[in-house]
């Protein structure tokens, strides 16, 4: 799931070389935090948050059939 998110990310991204996720792992639930540069927010996250959505929700189709909960955060590289 960590692929995923990393190649969509840096499919929508001006700067590549910036994304990075990191896997929190739980017993039944996985928090992955995908950090972008500061000037590429506004791509992973979309217009009213659809893009950032739709992220969230191939995510939580992929780890349905694992049977666990995924939760993907977006932060800035700082």
């Amino acid at each position: 799931m960590k692929q995923l998110v990393e190649y969509i990310a840096r499919s929508l991204v001006d700067d590549p070389g910036a994304v990075s996720v990191t896997e929190i792992n739980g017993d039944k639930s996985l928090i992955l935090e995908l950090r972008v540069a500061p000037d590429d927010m506004g791509k992973v996250i979309g217009k009213q948050g659809k893009i950032a959505k739709a992220i969230r929700t191939l995510t939580k189709a992929t780890a349905a059939k694992e049977g666990k909960r995924v939760s993907v955060e977006i932060l800035r590289e700082e």
